[in-house]
């Protein structure tokens, strides 16, 4: 399963201080209202509660201590304003349950009925102390007060007298202060909110702008383009991170303008000593050939070292012509001379001039042909097939397949195969797969030589290793390889 993308730089940055923002808003807000909201209520308790006993005062002295209806709608009247409404409540008996005549009652204020009474608060009530309790009736917030009468005797003493005073009292007002600093507190968060993104994309443009500039710089560098620089300006910590990227950026510089003049020496002392060896080795070969000839007559062991000294003579021709060949290809010079191939005849040609057609299983449709270089595909496929019969187990076969555009030449054996430590490393120069092998085995060039020389027909070879056994050498190539000035066909 695919990894889930990660949001930019920008998105993080704005989320960040939008989360900040709403955090913030929300306690600074959130603590307020809520505080706003205690204090409200809390003062306009307080006030009902101070009104409530102040009215009660003008009760007093009872009438007596076990008041009838009329009494005690005499209590009720007594607390009752055009804000709230009250009961008496006596021994199960109480004030009749209306609203004072003449007087007005906005619309939210309930005419209290004994029923409305929360237990819990009468219960309270019954022992002794004052209490109060909100409640919610149709939908709208109410404060109910209840207290309970005594009487003070001569001596100071006070008792109950059984009279339980109610008095409702909307809180609706009280309410929509609330809401309205609710609203404000919510306007205010919008408000923060809005204010953090705009200083968020303020602060992504400046800190994002030397970031591109640095990912730029740095895709540049990457790509080859070693004189790139960051401009720096100001003293903060991306100036920092700027001044390392070009102290960084030259030292890259001079160290690779280092190795590639230790490099083109090294190619240019390879190509040169390859060259002055080819005078001495062409006198070589003839006193080679000659000793060659006359080691059948010479006593041992020195007909035995006359053909060592030829077939070392043989192996040092090839590895200084793999050796002015390589070079060619790190100069640039190497060069294709392109010919209509029928390949279906190429590859036999390959095989019969070296002696391998009996040892190799040919399959090859007739009338492929392509633009190449006929003198450098039999080089790859001299190569690849002689591998597969030093190193590999027969049968080896050659299989040639095309499509509009393309062919391939495939060349296998049947041994063990390639080590996965081996197969990363085949094509590089001088590699040999064992140690052990002999000198006499081979310049470790061939392959590199071989895919150079693909690569110059835009082609490409490739190895992998057979599911059932032995390696599998692919050559690509173009039908249309591209002329020898490099444009196209």
């Amino acid at each position: 399963m695919a990894p889930r993308p990660r949001p930019g730089l920008r998105a993080r940055l704005l989320f960040a201080f939008a989360l900040l923002c709403v955090v913030t808003a929300t306690a600074v807000a959130g603590g307020m209202y809520v505080q706003a909201r205690i204090d409200i209520l809390q003062r306009a308790q307080d006030a009902a509660v101070e009104a409530m006993r102040s009215r009660l005062e003008a009760v007093f002295p009872l009438r007596s201590p076990a008041p009838g209806p009329d009494e005690l709608d005499e209590i009720a009247r007594a607390v009752t304003d055009q804000y709230s409404s009250a009961v008496a409540i006596y021994h199960g008996a109480h004030s009749p349950v209306m609203s004072p005549p003449g007087l007005w009652k906005p619309p939210n204020v309930p005419v209290l009925d004994p029923g409305l009474i929360p237990e819990d608060l009468r219960r309270v009530v019954a022992g002794g102390d004052i209490a109060w309790q909100r409640v919610v009736w149709r939908g709208e917030p109410h404060l109910i007060i209840g207290t309970p009468l005594l009487i003070v005797e001569r001596d100071r003493t006070t008792r109950m007298s059984g009279i339980e005073v109610y008095t409702a009292r909307s809180l609706l007002p009280e309410q929509l202060s609330i809401d309205r600093l609710a609203t404000s507190a919510w306007l205010t968060g919008g408000a923060a909110l809005a204010f953090a993104v705009v200083l968020a994309l303020l602060a992504t443009r400046g800190v994002l702008r030397p970031v591109r500039e640095l990912g730029r710089a740095a895709r540049l560098l990457g790509e080859g383009e070693l004189r790139t620089r960051i401009a720096v300006s100001g003293s903060d910590e991306l100036a920092d991170v700027a001044h390392t990227f070009n102290n960084t950026a030259a030292e890259l510089e001079r160290h690779v303008e280092q190795l590639r003049e230790m490099e083109a020496d090294a190619r240019r002392f390879v190509a040169d000593v390859s060259h002055e060896l080819r005078t001495p080795l062409a006198a070589l070969t003839a006193v080679a050939d000659v000793l060659d000839e006359e080691a059948a007559r010479l006593p041992e062991p020195a007909g035995r070292a006359a053909r060592l000294v030829g077939q070392e003579t043989l192996n040092l021709t090839g590895l200084v012509n793999d050796l002015i060949e390589i070079s060619r290809f790190d100069s640039g010079v190497a060069a294709l001379a392109l010919n209509e191939v029928d390949v279906a005849e190429l590859v036999p040609a390959t095989l019969r001039v070296r002696g391998w057609s009996e040892l190799v299983d040919a399959e090859l449709p007739p009338a492929v042909t392509a633009r190449l270089d006929p003198r450098r595909v039999d080089v790859i496929l001299a190569n690849l097939v002689g591998n597969a019969l030093r190193h590999g187990e027969p049968p080896v076969s050659v299989r040639l397949s095309a499509d509009p555009h393309w062919i391939a030449l495939e060349v296998r054996d049947h041994g063990p195969g390639l080590e996965g430590a081996v197969l990363p490393h085949v094509f590089d120069r001088f590699y040999k797969a064992s140690a052990a092998r002999t000198r006499s085995e081979g310049s470790g060039l061939g392959l590199a030589i071989a895919r150079e020389n693909a690569r110059l027909h835009r082609g490409d070879l490739t190895v992998t290793n057979a599911p059932d056994g032995g390696a599998v050498f692919t050559l690509r190539l173009p039908r249309r390889s591209p002329d020898p000035d490099g444009g196209p066909e």
